[in-house]
């Protein structure tokens, strides 16, 4: 008896459908697996045009060069993160992902040095850790037009309790930050039937948002100045690490740089990208990242601020940042919503309430 041959019913999908499943994958290092599967994929893969980049860790410049430099995270998280320039690298991929540097062979001497990465599958696990930059990893997509890098950390070492996150907008240089910050974070409390609970500790004074004088005496300024020139720092150091990638894919509608704590975001849209590709950025002269304009800050700030889900924030506070050169831009009402929707929720809310509290403005000169 004489079988017929089994169809793969993936040859029978059009290339659209398969680009459209590989969009909804976007992950680089699944992309990466799913391009040894078949020629097929092979050929399609680089043709993706959203990707998702996972970082597995951040090596300094200073140690990317010592043999523990696979190990180089660990001891980063002990050290300044913002004190150096750090390299992002993918580390620990295994053999199929190792091959997406493959799959667009320029030359026979690229692909010669590609595949000398790869090693015995024995040996990578238990001796040897390959670094890919994101950079190297992205040369092989043509199409990119939704990219977001995800780093393993925020940058800014905080301590456990307070909450500090950020959100900043880049063209060749800063367009416009927002920070929300908080002493202390209070979860609602739950009763036994799953309901949430008010906070009541006494605390809540009502006032009409005004600083009290307390908080100029007591270290409470200052550690607002520290938390916003270290998210502007880390911005800065972002945005200077994306020129590379940012020249050489053109097709880039929308860059995200985010991290898994969710501290900080940078976000560049299509007309910010071009800007940066027709005028280059103007970098520190101190250290390796974007040089951060005059600014003008507008402040607010609550002692006690409850939240609508029962999360009470101690000293809250939320400050919105704009280069001085440019128009000063409503934060209530009108074009407002940058402030609030800088941030998910509960603290997208958080900062819809500050912003009706009195307004304190600050200005800041070019670091």
């Amino acid at each position: 008896m004489i079988y017929p041959e089994p169809i793969d019913h993936f040859d029978r999908l059009p290339d659209s459908i398969l680009l459209f499943i590989f969009n909804k994958i976007g992950d680089v290092k699944a992309l990466g697996r799913c391009s040894v599967v078949s020629r097929r994929f092979n050929s399609l893969v680089p043709e993706v045009d959203n990707v998702l980049v996972r970082v597995d860790c951040v090596i300094s410049d200073d140690e990317s060069s010592s043999p523990s430099s696979s190990s180089g995270y660990s001891s980063d998280k002990s050290r300044h993160p913002i004190s150096s320039l750090f390299r992002l690298v993918f580390s620990g991929l295994l053999k199929p992902f190792q091959s997406i540097t493959q799959f667009i062979s320029i030359s026979p001497r690229r692909a010669a040095s590609s595949s000398a990465a790869v090693v015995d599958g024995d040996d990578f696990e238990k001796n040897s850790v390959t670094h890919h930059s994101p950079t190297q990893v992205l040369k092989n997509f043509n199409e990119i037009k939704l990219l977001r890098i995800e780093l393993p950390s925020g940058e800014l070492g905080i301590d456990e309790g307070v909450l500090l996150k950020w959100r900043a907008d880049f063209g060749s240089t800063l367009d416009n930050c927002i920070i929300l910050g908080a002493s202390s974070v209070i979860q609602p409390l739950t009763s036994a039937s799953g309901c949430s609970l008010p906070n009541i500790d006494g605390n809540g004074e009502n006032d009409n948002g005004s600083i009290p004088d307390s908080f100029y005496t007591n270290g409470g300024l200052k550690l607002r100045v520290v938390w916003t020139i270290s998210s502007l720092i880390a911005a800065s150091a972002r945005h200077y690490l994306l020129q590379p990638i940012i020249a050489e894919h053109k097709t880039l509608d929308s860059l995200v740089l985010t991290d898994a704590d969710g501290q900080g975001v940078l976000c560049m849209n299509k007309e910010q990208l071009e800007e940066l590709r027709v005028k280059p950025l103007s970098a520190s002269s101190a250290s390796k990242r974007t040089l951060v304009p005059a600014l003008n800050m507008r402040l607010w700030y609550a002692a006690h601020l409850e939240l609508p889900d029962g999360t009470v924030l101690k000293g809250a506070t939320l400050v919105a940042i704009r280069p001085s050169e440019q128009p000063k831009k409503e934060v209530v009402g009108g074009d407002g919503n940058w402030v609030a929707a800088a941030f998910k929720e509960p603290y997208g809310t958080a900062a819809r309430m500050l912003v009706k509290r009195r307004t304190y403005c600050l200005e800041m000169n070019s670091f």
